[in-house]
């Protein structure tokens, strides 16, 4: 794709050369073993480059602490009403990492039922799928991102944002599982840039989704804020995944210790 001159439509040639540096296993044609087209993400990253560069101007620290290659997982704080954060991390793994990495998630079920929002979040790696299905992208040596608040997350008020809800126990269960490390990172601006001050539930179930955002414009349109991603370092934890829920409680409340101390730190 990036040694001819015809690149595809809505892509960039820089971003194409990066499309090519990822360990995804393209076949002849670029669909990966997962379903993921070369040509859906070099389109999506093309699109999110002026977004991460120039309207929301990424700042990234610890980036060293995300493995170049092999497996792992990457779980952070999640606020902000809409996922703009998410998209943001896909970015940073992307354009900040040497070879660039393609952080895959595990999207929230109402995706699905979204316009075309299936086909273009699995096109560009992003799966509503079962822990058996994380557990297998780890193992193919993927880089999984978690957000163990989930919808709770992107449902905290603007005077919250920096707040962490209650962790859901999988992930930690699922590295486990795969023998893979876990990445903390904080993430900083997605309260701010949809500073939402109440969720309208019965907006969101007319279009699928758990709750619409309402700002005090009222639409959930992000503002241009600055956004900070501080990677720590990656965490282990002995043990196959099978242990009690009481000992993945444990560990699963090291890994949000260790993520709000970072907020605390950088805010």
């Amino acid at each position: 794709m990036v040694a001819s001159d015809r690149l595809p439509f809505l892509v960039d040639r820089d971003v194409a050369a990066r499309v090519e540096r990822l360990e995804l296993g393209f076949n002849p044609y670029g669909i990966d073993p997962y379903g993921v087209s070369r040509t859906a993400v070099a389109r999506a990253m093309t699109m999110l480059r002026w977004a991460y560069r120039s309207y929301f101007r990424v700042e990234v620290k610890g980036i060293e602490h995300v493995p170049e290659h092999g497996g792992a997982m990457i779980v952070g704080n999640h606020s902000g009403g809409v996922a703009v954060d998410a998209a943001l991390l896909i970015g940073t793994c992307f354009y900040e990492l040497e070879p660039p990495r393609l952080a895959q998630g595990m999207a929230e079920k109402f995706i699905n039922r979204m316009p075309f929002g299936s086909l273009w979040s699995s096109r560009t790696g992003q799966f509503t799928g079962l822990p058996e299905q994380a557990v297998r992208l780890l193992r193919d040596g993927r880089l999984l991102m978690v957000f163990p608040e989930g919808a709770r997350g992107t449902a905290k008020l603007y005077w919250d944002r920096r707040s962490l809800v209650r962790f859901g126990t999988g992930f930690v269960r699922v590295a486990m599982q795969a023998g893979a490390p876990i990445v903390p990172v904080a993430i900083l601006g997605g309260g701010e840039a949809i500073p939402t001050i109440f969720n309208a539930e019965w907006l969101g179930r007319l279009i699928g989704a758990p709750y619409l955002p309402v700002t005090p414009y009222l639409l959930p349109i992000p503002l241009p804020v600055k956004f900070r991603f501080l990677f720590g370092e990656p965490m282990r934890f002995d043990g196959d995944g099978t242990e009690d829920d009481e000992v993945i409680a444990e560990h699963v409340e090291v890994v949000r210790a260790r993520i709000a101390q970072m907020i605390e730190e950088a805010a």
